[in-house]
């Protein structure tokens, strides 16, 4: 059975100062051998704490033994968090990305009218193209890696063949509606570095649920799948994507208890973006007002005692806010690779620097990379939507992303706002 815990209140202050004397001890032999100079040694660890205090919103979750701070950052002590932590050694060029979201499959019972790759219509790229890529990534310092579809089990081959080939170097987690999924798959995959299984959990209400997800077995298959994960030993998490009435009329409330009943780990919150199957739907905005009351909420949850029993959330809009990290797509913190091959800068942001089966994957990153030099404070995904709408009208595509031709057209003009304060200080620790 699985040991999932919350760290709060005093534990949690405890915890931040063992693990700031964990990484200083891990980092001193490096100081010792000569491969880091006294001064690098002290930005190292200055760059480390800096980036350490943009946690402390999160509600802190053990997991078998490892602690994770926030979604994308693996669990301590692991080969995968120091990996993470590799980042900020980096002095020389810029600090290198340490999340991906990489999409192995278009495959999905499901017929969810917002989803980001509703549109994404294509042939799955070739595995040993993936494989290729995979490996890769975890050379050029890819901690947490994030697998999804459509619903990866309905190609499990493929999911095996990829996960099998991570080490220990990166953290896995796969997204799942639960269709396919078997409790002898996850005990395989159990042995294969994957430490949770996301779920969706966009209602409370079971036939609302299958409603949103277009398919009258989805609770079911999530249900099921929830039980599954918790015999094999595997975290279970979810994501739900919220519209605005959701936080005022109660919704919001009722999925954090389905949630604690389901014994989630985490629950990460979407912001309704405008991507994909909603492209072009307009009633999603949030004012600045809305934003402030669903901040305090999420802080209720994750920091005071009386919901302690509840999972820890991962908030979007607290993520993006520009005094915590901003938008970190393009290569920042993260990116995604999807079922077709295509490098967009996040999943949400329906434009394409080329394709992993005809490109060669370091030139596109790095021309992905020349365009996200820096943390933002602007969401491109939402900013640049009705542009990405009106390209895909006017050329008659009949899928997205935008090809590279057009994206250019995007990223040739758009405005990415201010530097995020996080970014711009942790590059000028030089």
């Amino acid at each position: 059975m699985i040991k999932v815990s919350n760290i709060t209140g005093r534990k949690k202050t405890v915890f931040n100062l063992k693990l700031k004397i964990s990484i200083f001890f891990h980092y001193i032999p490096l100081l010792w051998k000569g491969d880091i100079s006294f001064k690098r040694f002290i930005l190292l660890f200055k760059r480390l704490l800096l980036f350490l205090s943009r946690m402390r919103h999160n509600k802190f979750v053990k997991i078998n033994g490892q602690t994770r701070l926030g979604l994308y950052i693996p669990g301590f002590p692991s080969q995968a968090f120091y990996t993470a932590c590799q980042k900020f050694s980096q002095f020389s060029e810029k600090m290198p990305c340490t999340t991906v979201l990489l999409s192995i499959t278009s495959a999905c019972p499901y017929h969810c009218n917002y989803c980001y790759q509703k549109l994404d219509k294509g042939k799955d790229v070739d595995i040993e193209t993936l494989i290729r890529i995979v490996r890769k990534l975890q050379e050029m310092g890819i901690a947490f890696i994030n697998i999804e579809g459509g619903e990866p089990f309905l190609t499990y081959d493929r999911l095996k063949r990829l996960c099998a080939v991570i080490d220990a170097r990166s953290e896995i987690w796969i997204n799942s509606t639960g269709a396919g999924m078997t409790t002898e798959r996850l005990a395989e995959l159990k042995e294969m570095n994957v430490i949770a299984i996301m779920f969706s959990l966009h209602s409370p209400d079971a036939d609302a649920f299958n409603q949103f997800m277009g398919n009258t077995s989805a609770w079911n298959a999530m249900e099921a799948g929830v039980k599954m994960c918790h015999a094999a030993g595997l975290a279970v998490a979810f994501n739900t994507c919220m519209m605005r009435d959701d936080f005022y009329d109660g919704t919001f409330e009722r999925i954090m208890e389905t949630a604690r009943d389901f014994k989630a780990c985490l629950i990460q919150m979407i912001k309704p973006k405008p991507a994909g199957g909603w492209l072009a739907k307009g009633d999603i905005e949030f004012t600045p007002e809305d934003l402030a009351y669903i901040m305090t909420k999420v802080n209720q949850y994750n920091l005071q005692e009386e919901f302690s029993e509840y999972p820890a959330i991962s908030a979007q809009i607290m993520e993006e806010d520009k005094a915590v990290f901003g938008c970190t797509a393009g290569g920042t913190d993260r990116f995604y690779i999807n079922a077709k091959g295509d490098l967009q800068p996040c999943e949400f942001l329906n434009i394409s620097f080329g394709n992993i089966a005809a490109d060669r994957f370091e030139d596109i990153y790095q021309k992905m990379r020349s365009c996200f030099a820096w943390g933002g404070d602007c969401y491109l995904c939402e900013s640049c939507s009705k542009e990405i709408h009106q390209l895909y009208m006017e050329n008659s595509l009949k899928s997205l992303p935008l090809p590279p031709e057009l994206s250019e057209k995007v990223s040739g003009s758009w405005n990415r706002g201010k530097r995020t304060d996080l970014y711009e200080r942790l590059e000028k620790m030089k």
